[in-house]
């Protein structure tokens, strides 16, 4: 009993760590879309890798290669509708769907809501996660094939650009970048801005940090100025 006992321990470990393995590949080979966009189509792929992952990982019944075999085939058929509905816009229609108008001209459309099923209150509680507590503010909403509500306000409540005001509209030197990272410097964001360890610390010494160590971060500005957070020893020994 003790052997069967230990040696099930053993596969299931096992099971679990492949699953793992499998699911890291699986979702790197599919790319950032599954999170960053998440439509209907992508949450229940992610949805249906986690279940295949658990079965093979959890289930002793489930055979281990039958299961492996699933995972990896779902994921190159989520692939392979990916790269369609890239190529085909009537492919991507039909995968994941369209964006719906919901307001336009400031008017409520009463069929889009109820195409979508979505009830007012709803409505209102996307508008203010937009910032936007008046219906009568927009111009334009339209709910996209994320769940999210994209809202174009009407033009007297549109905020001002720099154009507007005539501010300076000069592009950025750099992009913020962090230079330094709880005592030790990022060499490769360094190089990719085309700066160099001595500039760095020279920017360290006009604030009176000697020694890149005492440094929690730092970060190039898009001005090309320097933002520094000290180590906290380091900050209650400075005078």
């Amino acid at each position: 009993m003790d052997n069967f006992f230990h040696a099930h321990f053993w596969e299931m470990i096992l099971r679990a760590t492949l699953s793992f393995f499998a699911l890291l590949m699986v979702a790197r080979i599919l790319g950032k879309k599954q999170l960053g966009q998440l439509t209907f189509f992508h949450y229940t792929t992610g949805i249906t890798f986690g279940s295949i992952a658990s079965e093979i990982a959890a289930q002793a019944e489930t055979p281990f290669l039958d299961g492996l075999i699933a995972l990896f085939w779902w994921g190159v058929l989520t692939y392979l509708m990916t790269i369609l509905t890239i190529k085909s816009k009537r492919a991507r229609v039909i995968v994941d769907d369209k964006p719906t108008i919901l307001i336009q001209n400031g008017l409520i459309l009463e069929s889009a809501l109820r195409k979508n099923r979505l009830h007012m209150d709803e409505l209102t509680m996307m508008l203010r996660e937009q910032a936007v507590f008046s219906v009568q503010d927009v111009q334009y909403a339209l709910l996209e094939t994320t769940g999210r509500l994209s809202v174009l306000p009407k033009p007297a409540e549109q905020a001002a650009t720099k154009q507007d005001v005539k501010a300076d509209v000069t592009p950025p030197t750099y992009i913020p970048t962090e230079v330094a990272s709880d005592g030790q410097i990022i060499y490769e964001n360094l190089v990719e801005l085309e700066l160099t360890e001595e500039w760095l610390m020279k920017k360290l010494k006009k604030q009176n940090v000697q020694s890149v160590t005492d440094v929690f971060f730092a970060q190039v500005q898009a001005n090309g100025s320097l933002y520094i957070s000290l180590k906290d020893k380091a900050r209650r020994s400075s005078p």
